[in-house]
């Protein structure tokens, strides 16, 4: 189990510190329990023994004893019929990667729900705060209405200056809503947050977007970028692709950054005039930007702060566009010259950002994903209309978001796992002292991912990393059943008995082993399965994943690798010296 816990260090960034906080807790779990193993041993036989058998006891008991009756003939059944026991384990591994796998759903991680979540909401670009504001009240007051909603808290306008993305401004409100305790919070939310996009609906002029709080620093569920140089072509692929991209459903809270443009007063430079009276467009822009936003003079200094002083016109002498025409550009000629002199002046309408990624302008559209729908299945539906766009040689597009990070950390787990399984494998190969005997455990694997994936099928439960994580988990401890009973195998060889009477008797002798501790993990894990406590969207899948895979391969186990072992290894092995040859029933069973 150690090794596996090793290989978690070789898992992508977002999940090292939650990963070797798992890694020490199994350790110290594991050291803990086998120091405590023999104390705790003796007082339950103590209590055990000591107390009448209840109901619970009996039964387990009367169940257990009839598979112990039944098991050896169903493991003789198996040992005559290998080929057919071979074909049916090796098509259902075959059926549940080919066929089952491809359809499940996916996502990165399980979405969290907390009773709380943001709605942003967007008006126009250049809307001034004080309508903003007006804009949003009517809504924070039907959404405070709403049966199960706490707390609603607003937050409307963002200084420019003060941020770097283009969708905040004046134009920008953020709604924090928390919602009142309930037993099932996801319903709760869902419901509260149909609720809110049908009154944002009936509210014109607005663009919305609903996030809850991550645990983890992820991007949008959907990012897609268009690249090319042509901007006016560029907004028009972009507008277009998110028009497309709202009508696919699943898919909601769709925008793009190429959005209205900022009001802006515009210069247009006479260069015939400006050379004229001997001036430079750089001169006198810097001029007006000194004039109309301030240019620091010198600090004022108090005690230990130092103050920037702005040196700026009069906000009477700026506030107007015939301020602005009648600006003096040569402060220190002795004619003045006003800036209407050299160019013209015009308020239009500017480009709200021009964003590059990899140095090429890039229009980004984004959307958020509907519940019960499947990542993987809405980026073929986006790569589809895409293509139906049919953009230009020189316009390029990538689908990224939660899709791209998933990728890079499946590549990351699948290093982890192949890893995991390469450090058991060696583990064992030291312990056997052979290269065979740990292939035929290595079996157990592939053994207990027939019943994950048929399970996750079942249920509607899709791959997401945390997943992932319980098969790496998995990997580590399907191995110990056969382990136990290879191992039993290779002790009842080396004392003189026969390789099909020493099966047999192992599988007798290890079946109560197993099962009890398949029984104890499977048992220590179902609370974590049904989901208790904040947070158990995250925790519930891994434990799920654990307890189907070692429950299947449990099952397996004790008939699959019984058969392999018969086929794989040699009839004879040397007899150790000095120990006696234990009685065994004949093998009339054995063909």
């Amino acid at each position: 189990m150690r090794a596996i816990l090793f290989s978690f260090y070789f898992v992508f960034k977002f999940f090292v510190h939650w990963l070797l906080e798992i890694s020490f807790r199994f350790s110290h779990a594991l050291f803990i329990g086998f120091g405590l193993f023999f104390y705790m041993i003796y007082l339950m036989s103590i209590l055990i023994f000591a107390a009448p058998a209840n109901w619970v006891l009996r039964f387990f008991q009367w169940t257990y004893g009839w598979v112990e009756r039944k098991y050896p003939d169903w493991l003789k059944m198996a040992l005559r019929n290998r080929t057919a026991v071979l074909v049916t384990a090796l098509g259902l591994f075959l059926v549940s990667i080919l066929v089952i796998w491809p359809n499940l759903g996916s996502e990165l991680i399980p979405e969290v729900h907390q009773g709380e979540f943001y709605v942003e909401l967007r008006l126009p670009v250049g809307t001034p705060v004080e309508r903003t504001d007006r804009r949003i009240l009517p809504i924070e007051e039907e959404i405070r209405r709403i049966p199960g909603v706490a707390q609603v808290a607003s937050v409307s306008g963002v200084d420019k200056s003060s941020t770097s993305q283009t969708e905040e401004g004046e134009h920008t409100s953020k709604l924090t809503v928390r919602l009142k305790p309930t037993p099932n919070v996801a319903a709760a939310e869902e419901r509260v947050i149909r609720r809110i996009r049908q009154i944002i609906a009936r509210h014109s002029g607005f663009e919305s977007d609903i996030a809850r709080p991550t645990l983890f620093t992820f991007k949008t569920p959907i990012e897609v970028y268009i690249k090319g140089y042509n901007l006016n072509r560029l907004q028009k692929f972009g507008r277009d692709l998110e028009e497309r991209m709202a009508k696919i459903p699943g898919l909601v809270d769709v925008r793009s950054n190429i959005q209205r443009g900022n009001p802006e007063v515009q210069i247009y430079y006479d260069r015939k005039q400006l050379a004229r009276y001997g001036l430079s467009i750089r001169n006198v822009a810097s001029i007006i930007r000194n004039k109309v936003r301030g240019d620091v003079a010198t600090e004022f200094r108090e005690a230990d702060r130092r103050i920037d002083v702005l040196v700026r016109l009069d906000e009477n002498d700026r506030e107007s566009l015939e301020d602005l025409r009648h600006l003096v550009i040569n402060p220190r000629s002795p004619i003045p010259i006003p800036l209407q002199a050299v160019a013209q002046i015009r308020v239009n309408e500017g480009p709200s950002e021009i964003r590059r990624i990899d140095q090429q302008r890039t229009a980004v559209i984004s959307a958020n994903m509907a519940p019960g729908y499947d990542l993987s299945k809405l980026n073929r539906a986006i790569y589809n209309q895409i293509m139906d766009m049919g953009l230009p040689r020189d316009f390029t597009f990538e689908i990224g978001g939660q899709s791209k990070e998933m990728e890079t950390s499946l590549r990351s787990l699948a290093m982890a796992l192949a890893l995991a399984i390469f450090l058991v494998y060696i583990v064992m190969a030291s312990q056997f002292e052979s290269l065979v005997h740990p292939f035929i455990i290595i079996f157990t694997i592939p053994l207990a991912v027939i019943g994950v994936v048929i399970f996750l099928a079942i249920f509607g439960i899709p791959l997401s990393i945390v997943v992932y994580l319980g098969m790496i988990i998995l990997a580590g401890i399907v191995v110990n059943n056969a382990i136990v009973l290879v191992d039993y195998i290779n002790h009842l060889r080396s004392i003189g008995m026969d390789k099909y009477n020493a099966i047999v008797q192992a599988g007798k002798v290890r079946l109560r082993p197993i099962l009890m501790t398949t029984s104890t993990t499977v048992l220590g894990l179902l609370p974590m399965a049904l989901g208790f406590g904040d947070g158990a969207e995250i925790r519930t899948p891994m434990a799920i994943t654990v307890i189907v895979g070692l429950t299947t391969s449990t099952l397996l186990t004790l008939i699959v690798i019984p058969v392999v072992y018969d086929l794989v290894n040699p009839e004879k092995v040397p007899v150790t010296a000095g120990e006696p040859l234990p009685a065994v029933d004949p093998p009339e069973d054995q063909p």
